[in-house]
């Protein structure tokens, strides 16, 4: 294979925008990157990297060659474990508070602000990408840093919007996807009518019960806490959008309130479920398939913004993957140089492109990349990482906020009431105790 692809220029920084390397290209280029790199690798560092399994298997693959193509070159062995979104937070955890596991943590959203003393300060990596790509988001520089120091590097945000079935829409007579969250209450309603299912996960599903619920809450302008931490949970807003969740979930199929990340992706692409909240993993899964009903699904099927609420304005909350190395590391030299190489152009436009639109970059320089406009139906995902507010909502970012969201304060108390396990009043009131001890 040749390489196919022109370079180009965006915000001064060179960028071959999907650059096909071959095997023997990409370990070269590598190779010359290593040797003027400014973070040179311990003698004999060996790197765990601990993160997220997969979604969208093209992702994984372009990741593989990274890693492969970075220890050629370098000498580096890196070794490579995967865990589900749920379990990567709790080990992580147990190694800061024990000094041993892996090296380099990609986990989910604040899960570096829970112990921020405990992580290599990477503002050098982060000076260097930013200056090199355009510049970082707003909301990368929010989860990257800690009292002014990056504490961790933001590799991509995966937007989570509205998958949905075309012809169940049309079926349930709707021509287009409603743009308010009345509307989307009237098509739900509408597509449970003709035996079309819908669901959303509320169960502690970290990725996806987190997403939707804090866009529900938000879209409703209520807030777990104010811009100053406190506690403002429980409101006139809040209530709105707890009874609006309760008529949402009486369109569910049953089974929401045990979902965890993977099970709405199980459910619509068996064609049981028409209409969720998630990435684009379902659409890419099912293109991906080779497979005739799977090709099918994947022709049905397009994606939309989460609708506006009674606030008047988008309150989306999508998920951020940040990459964290430990103090404890003795290679941390080693873990630097593959967190800055990964992100580098010539890794990082394939890498984005095999993941489909189903995360989408942090630096500016990557919005020309192909990938938005290969496919239609993932414009909704471009602008995910400059949509979204930070997980803390108005409030800081740092111990607390990671907490709140590690403890599911917000989905418990969507979930308390939708399940009846309490009533109105009862699950706000929990919440906001909750809350309360974390924010005292």
């Amino acid at each position: 294979m040749t390489t196919n692809r022109r370079g180009f220029l965006k915000g001064g920084a060179a960028l071959g925008a999907g650059a096909m390397l071959t095997a023997s290209g990409l370990t070269e280029y590598a190779k010359a990157w290593a040797q003027s790199s400014q973070w040179k690798p311990e003698a004999g560092a060996t790197i765990n990297l601990l993160r997220w399994k997969r979604f969208v298997q093209g992702e994984e693959d372009q990741f593989i060659k990274i890693v492969a193509a970075f220890e050629k070159a370098t000498g580096v062995k890196i070794n490579v474990t995967n865990e589900s979104f749920d379990d990567i937070q709790p080990k992580a955890s147990v190694s800061a508070n024990t000094g041993v596991g892996p090296d380099i943590v990609w986990p989910l959203h604040v899960t570096p602000h829970l112990f921020p003393d405990k992580l290599v300060d990477m503002t050098d990596v982060a000076d260097y990408l930013g200056k090199k790509y355009g510049g970082w988001v707003p909301v990368a520089e929010a989860y990257g840093k800690s009292k002014g120091k990056w504490i961790c590097i933001p590799v991509a945000v995966n937007g989570g919007y509205i998958n949905y079935r075309i012809s169940s829409m049309n079926a349930a007579g709707f021509s287009k996807f409603p743009d308010t969250t009345a509307g989307l209450l009237e098509l739900c309603k509408a597509m449970k009518a003709k035996g079309t299912a819908v669901g959303f996960a509320l169960g502690h599903a970290s990725g996806d019960a987190n997403a939707w619920l804090h866009w529900l809450l938000w879209s409703h302008g209520a807030f777990l806490v104010d811009k100053d931490d406190k506690v403002i949970i429980n409101s006139p807003e809040t209530v709105k959008a707890m009874e609006y969740c309760k008529a949402l979930s009486d369109t569910f199929i049953p089974g929401c309130a045990s979902w965890n990340d993977s099970s709405n992706n199980k459910a619509y692409l068996s064609g049981e479920l028409h209409l969720t909240a998630n990435g684009i993993s379902i659409y890419a899964a099912a293109k991906a398939s080779g497979d005739a009903k799977q090709l099918a699904i994947a022709e049905d099927t397009d994606h939309a913004f989460f609708p506006l609420g009674p606030s008047g304005k988008p309150a989306e909350l999508q998920l951020a993957f940040p990459l964290m190395v430990f103090k404890y590391t003795k290679f941390p030299n080693a873990a630097k140089a593959f967190t800055a190489f990964m992100m580098e152009a010539e890794q990082f436009n394939p890498w984005l492109e095999g993941a489909a639109g189903y995360l989408t970059h942090c630096l500016n320089a990557y919005d020309a990349n192909p990938v938005w406009t290969a496919d239609k139906k993932r414009l909704p995902f471009k602008d995910a990482a400059k949509r979204t507010l930070p997980i803390s909502g108005l409030g800081s970012i740092g111990e607390k906020a990671a907490t709140a969201v590690a403890d599911f304060i917000v989905v418990d108390m969507f979930a308390n009431y939708c399940t009846g396990r309490e009533d109105l009043k009862g699950a706000i009131a929990q919440a906001e105790r909750q809350a309360k001890r974390i924010y005292r």
